[in-house]
């Protein structure tokens, strides 16, 4: 095969994938319409943005012929990129939105060092990850995925978190909560899902500030014969997750900073995740701190952050970082925030 036919031949693969590109870019916009595979392709953001960049720079090389269908193809691809960057560019050029703490700032008293984790259930080796916990030594602890065997390994952290919350469940929507710090008003809540519960509760500091703490774990947007699905009554390809919005509510009606943490089985950027956010006046610590991809931890190429921390008022954060991996599918994440 001569260069001339490879040429050709890799035209129009580019063309082709152009097309689906720009094509899967505008679907992306659609929110009003309730469909799981809509929903997904809120997910790899960046990478259909890097992909636009690598379709445009090889049509631009291989393309000869600037006609009308060209520049209709490259203006499709130019806002393809564009679409996508408008999404991610506030977590990587953004100003933070959730103010950083002054060093001076920064005590015991009126700080609180919070680890999420999303264990995956199947995960039966639980050494990292308590080796995580010894080497952070957060104030609070939330696992997801909890199962009775996770329940009874996490047992020895009461000793030195002796206010706790476990809801442990073989449908990977288990959660435990451990606490340094004294916890009151404490409810479960079933926000959309019978088997997928929410933690609420109080956190009193040190300090004598209080704060609202929301730990939550949607259900995924894809169907699943094996765990709870969001796709309807009826089994239809519908998406009806609520819970973030329903938490957002939650929040609006306190006074308290508060503090929402989990596993969101959402992309920050998404519909769902900004009206959360606006519904419940918080504001999330990732923008202008970096994507930090918490899932997949077991692919070093697809990944997108679906593990969040959202907090209201004057709260600061004094940290925020990816922690290493635990044997589970998700990183675990720390933030450590001021309470003023």
């Amino acid at each position: 095969m001569n260069a001339g036919k490879i040429r050709k031949i890799s035209n129009y693969v580019i063309i082709v994938l152009s097309t689906l590109l720009i094509l899967t870019s505008l679907a992306s916009l659609v929110h009003d319409i309730p469909r799981w595979y809509l929903k997904i392709l809120d997910f790899p953001r960046l990478h259909q943005f890097l992909l636009g960049l690598l379709l445009l720079m090889g049509f631009a090389l291989l393309n000869k012929k600037w006609k009308l269908a060209s520049l209709l193809l490259t203006a499709g691809l130019l806002s393809a990129i564009f679409i996508h960057f408008s999404f991610i560019s506030p977590y990587l050029l953004g100003d933070k939105v959730v103010p950083d703490a002054n060093g001076s700032e920064v005590n015991s008293e009126s700080t609180v060092g919070i680890l999420i984790a999303n264990v995956l259930i199947t995960n039966k080796k639980s050494g990292k990850f308590k080796e995580l916990i010894g080497n952070t030594d957060p104030d609070m602890v939330l696992a997801m995925e909890v199962d009775q065997w996770w329940v009874e390994e996490l047992k020895y952290l009461e000793k030195d978190y002796p206010y706790t919350m476990e809801h442990p469940l073989d449908n990977a929507y288990g959660m435990s909560l451990y606490s340094k710090y004294p916890i009151t008003d404490t409810e479960i809540r079933f926000l959309n899902h019978n088997k997928v519960p929410s933690f609420h509760l109080k956190v009193s500091l040190p300090s004598g500030n209080k704060i609202n703490f929301h730990g939550v774990h949607p259900v995924a947007p894809f169907p699943s014969d094996k765990y709870p699905e969001n796709i309807g009554e009826q089994g239809n390809e519908q998406q009806k997750e609520v819970e973030l919005l329903r938490v957002g509510d939650i929040v609006s009606e306190n006074e308290l900073p508060s503090i929402v943490a989990g596993d969101f089985n959402d992309v920050a950027w998404s519909n769902t995740s900004r009206m959360f956010g606006q519904n419940g006046n918080l504001k999330d610590v990732r923008i202008g701190r970096g994507l930090l991809n918490t899932f997949s931890a077991e692919s070093w190429f697809m990944r997108w952050p679906l593990d969040h921390f959202f907090v209201t008022g004057t709260i600061k954060v004094a940290s925020f970082k990816r922690l290493p991996g635990i044997h589970s599918d998700h990183f675990p994440l720390y933030a450590e925030f001021l309470i003023e």
